[in-house]
This record gives structure tokens, sequence and C-alpha cells, in this order.
């Protein structure tokens, strides 16, 4: 167990100079060929602050990162962690119009990119008033590697904002959700208190980071590395060929999306690995269905699988399902998503925002110190989602049994994970509508073995025309990420409605997820 002065650490500034002093030949981070120590990556990260402050970037400022996962990346949030500037992860899958939308949203004066996105990043700087100036991210480490590293900086409060991670908006743009060094840390010692045996993590540990950075599932693995003293191996992006050469190479915790934990044993190479370092595999974003569940456990015996419930607003997980409460041969508590992890608070409401009696369906609320301020110049979205006394209402419906454990039934806010990527309706919808063929869209989410979600479209034609549905996928793929665009379009006459014209989701999706258990995959 860490000592006793460490679990009172709430920042990236003193986890790295405590690290550096007491592992300084520890890694930190690991990615190809590259190698980065404790005792450098202290170095190098107030390099990187005299590198951003001589572009223009102060505390409170932002800049963005453009790329797949990097160990520059982390390097770069923990510099701008200790200086108190914001970093924010833009998606490489995104459309261009979606990354500009972010780079534009954000203010940002810089873009650091990884090598194979600097044309991409600027195109997209240039249709940007008072665009941010692109760097090369190896060309902007060589500059900062020649720089005197900041002796002294103004230090942010724990509570400012340090990262900006964009989660896809019910209307049509994502939302910029504000993070602290509070957030990130803020869980760590009430679990290390609380003797949770996945937090006991010592010098021979080893975390994957596989799962995209700008999710808080990708991003999340940098604090929970700092916090512990241990490195991230870096994979650019999830393969689950890259991924078991991470395990025999020694990883001991990694987090994965259902649809890769199945690539993963899908793949030939599987059946050889050497899975007896893996301590824990932690999934979540949709439950693991048994049959999956059953195959891992068979071909991981020593591993312990813990499911975990969270979102970007809370940073991450606020509850979670132990491996003791995982049953390969099925139980009813896995059919749920655990219960709080130490420091959170987890209550069911109804519309009046009080708790709703045990067993019974309302909106999950969260209170926890890991729940964001806000959104980034969005104060009403943020009213609407954190009430006055700071509980955070998640949209989505679930119910609470006895023993504390929340079971999630539905999407309140018809929010669609596929693949463990956030989607929102509105968004794709607002993509297809202009399509010449089409009057009116809904897009709903749909069960897939696959991805667990897949994003299907139900149009109405307008009089006269007849739709292609290769059409429409292509129509909506010029304009939104690929995994945004619909899997399938269903040609239907009407659309269901109710008194007040509203289009009933619930009627389009019944159909597909008759025989479910509930109305997520």
């Amino acid at each position: 167990m860490a000592s006793t002065p460490v679990l009172n650490y709430i920042t990236f500034d003193e986890f790295l100079r405590h690290w550096a002093a007491q592992r300084p030949d520890g890694l930190a981070l690991v990615e190809g060929e590259r190698r980065t120590t404790y005792a450098q990556a202290e170095v190098l990260t107030r390099q990187l602050i005299a590198f951003l402050q001589a572009h223009g970037v102060g505390r409170g400022d932002r800049f963005a990162w453009y790329g797949k996962n990097s160990d520059r990346y982390f390097l770069l949030l923990f510099a701008a962690a200790r200086m108190g500037a914001v970093i924010a992860p833009v998606g490489w899958r995104l459309a261009p119009r979606e990354v500009g939308y972010i780079l534009a949203d954000t203010e940002s004066k810089l873009v650091i990119a990884g090598e194979d996105f600097v044309a991409a990043a600027q195109a997209v700087e240039a249709g940007i008033d008072n665009g941010p100036a692109v760097f090369e991210a190896a060309a902007a480490f060589a500059e900062a590697a020649g720089m005197e590293p900041a002796a002294s900086f103004a230090q942010p409060d724990p509570d400012e904002a340090v990262l900006q991670l964009y989660t896809s908006g019910t209307t049509g743009n994502p939302k910029g959700v504000l993070l602290s060094n509070r957030n990130l840390f803020s869980l760590r010692r009430a679990s290390r208190v609380a003797n949770m045996p996945w937090d006991k993590l010592d010098a021979q540990d080893c975390l994957l980071g596989a799962m995209p950075i700008a999710h808080i599932g990708g991003t999340g693995s940098g604090p929970i590395a700092v916090a512990n003293g241990i490195p991230v191996h870096v994979l650019p992006e999830y393969t689950p060929d890259g991924t078991l050469a991470a395990i025999e190479a020694g990883t001991t915790l990694l987090f994965l999306v259902p649809a890769a934990v199945q690539f993963m044993m899908q793949h030939p190479r599987a059946a050889t690995t050497d899975f007896s370092r893996l301590k824990y595999l932690m999934y979540g974003a949709a439950p693991m269905p048994l049959e999956l569940l059953k195959e891992a456990v068979k071909m991981m015996p020593a591993t312990g699988f813990i499911q975990l419930y969270g979102m970007t607003e809370t940073t991450g997980t606020v509850s979670l399902l132990p491996p003791e409460d995982h049953d390969v041969g099925g139980n009813r508590r896995m059919r749920s998503a655990g219960k709080a992890v130490p420091g959170v608070r987890i209550e069911v409401r109804g519309p009046d925002n009080q708790p709703v009696p045990t067993g019974e369906i309302g909106e999950i609320c969260i209170l926890s110190p890991s729940n964001t301020a806000g959104y980034w110049k969005l104060p009403e979205a943020t009213a609407s989602t954190i009430d006055p006394d700071g509980w955070l209402h998640t949209g989505d419906a679930g119910i609470m049994d006895e023993d504390g454990y929340v079971y999630i039934q539905d999407r309140i806010k018809d929010m669609i994970i596929s693949g463990g990527e956030n989607v929102y309706p509105a968004e794709v919808e607002s993509a297809i509508y202009g399509h010449p063929a089409i009057a009116e869209v809904a897009v709903i989410g749909v069960p897939s073995a696959k991805w667990g979600e897949e994003v299907k479209a139900c149009v109405v034609a307008k009089p006269g025309h007849e739709i292609d549905a290769a059409d429409v996928i292509a129509w909506a793929r010029e304009r939104i990420a690929a995994f945004k665009a619909p899997k399938s379009v269903d040609v239907i006459p009407l659309m269901p409605r109710n008194a007040s014209g509203k289009i009933l989701r619930r009627e389009l999706r019944a159909p597909y997820w008759e025989g479910q258990e509930r109305q997520i995959s």
C-alpha cells in the first residue's frame, strides 16, 4: 500500500514530484520503442510547460491534441495539469466538420497533431477565424527538449479545469466537459482506505491504455497510472493483436469495452496467449454478454473481471461490480452495474427529484467529488444536469435493490452506445436531414451481437421519391464520423408520434428489443 502522504495527494504535480523522487527509474509511459521514466517525465513536463508558455498558452488557456493515443498526449496532459492550462483531446475518427467545431468551441491556441493528422488539422484550422497554430507532435517535443525546464509556475487550484473532454450533444453539437485535478484523483483515497483489492497496485504492475483518449475510458488510464507510480503501455489504437501482445509483455490491468473483449477473444492468437500476469480486466460502456464472459473466464481463469459504470461527467467510474459478484453460471447481480464505489453516493430519483422506493424505476443520480463542475460555455446545460445540491442527473433510468446494486433499464436521453462510442440520435438525424429523398428521419439504437448496439435510421420518403438505404448511409458518412452513421435504414410510411407531435422512439425500438431484459444491450 502506498505511503500515507501519497494518499492525500490530489494533483498531477504532487504525484509526478513524488514518483520522480521515489521511483526515478520506474517507467511512466511506454509506446513502441519509446520509454519514459518518472524522473524523465517530471523534467519533460516542465519543458513542455516552457514550450506552451513560449507559444502563448498560460493558465486557463486551451490547446488541443489531434491524433491517436500517444505517450506524448499523456505528457501534455500532465504538463497542462501542472500549470493550469486545459487540454482537449479530439477524436481522430471524427469528421472534419466535427473537429472544426471542437477546435473553435475550445478557442484553442495550439493544436498538437500526430504525424498522420497534421495536414487534416491544418485544413480544419484554415476554416476557423483566428484559428490555432498547428504543430506536429514530434517537432513540438523536439523544440521542448531544447528548452530550459520551467523552474517555477503558478500551479492551479485543484478544482480548476485542466482537461476538456467532449461528449456528444443531444442538440447535435458536442459539449465540453470540464474536469479538474480533484475530479481525476478525488476517489482514490477512499478506495485505498476501504482496502479495495483492485486498487492495490505496486511497481511491478502495468496498465494498458488501449481505449480512445478522447473518452474518459482512455484518458483515465493516465491518472490511474500516475497515482500508483506505474507505467501506461500505450497502444495508438485498439487492435486485438496489439492488446494480446501487451498482455504477454506484462500488462496486469486493462479496461476494454465488451466489443473489444469479443474481438480479442476471437483472435487466433488468444488461444496461445499467456494471461497469467493479467490481474484485472475491467469492462464497461455496455454489459458483458454472459456467453462471452464464460469464454473469457475459461481463457483467463486467474483474472478478476470488474464491470464499471460511469460517464464523462462523473470522470468515469462511480459504480462497480467486483470479481466476487461474477459467476460464469450467471446470477442476478451480473445484470446490474454494481454498487457505488467508496466516496460516491447513488440515488434513483423520480421527476420530483426525490428518491423513489427501493425496486422502483427512476433516474440514476450521482453525488461525488469526481462530478464535473459543468459544461464549457453552456450554463443552461450545466444547470439541467447538476442540481443545486450537486447531484448529477445521468439521464439513465434504473432500479436500485435493497443491497444498493443498480440495474440500468433504459436511457432517458436516448443515447446509443455502439462499440463503446457514444452516439446521439439528434446528431445523426441532423446529418441525414437534407437528403433529397427523405422527408423525416428518426434514429434509434438496436441490439448488435458485435457492437452492443447499432445505429439504425428510420426514414419516411418524400412524395414521389424512393429511398436507397446504401445511399443514405453514404450520405451520412460524408457528414459525420463513420461510427455514428447508420448501419441500417428502415423505410417506414409514417412516423409514430404522441399528441404533441413528438416522435415516439420507443415504438420504433420496440420490435428490435422484444425479448431483451432491458432496452440497452
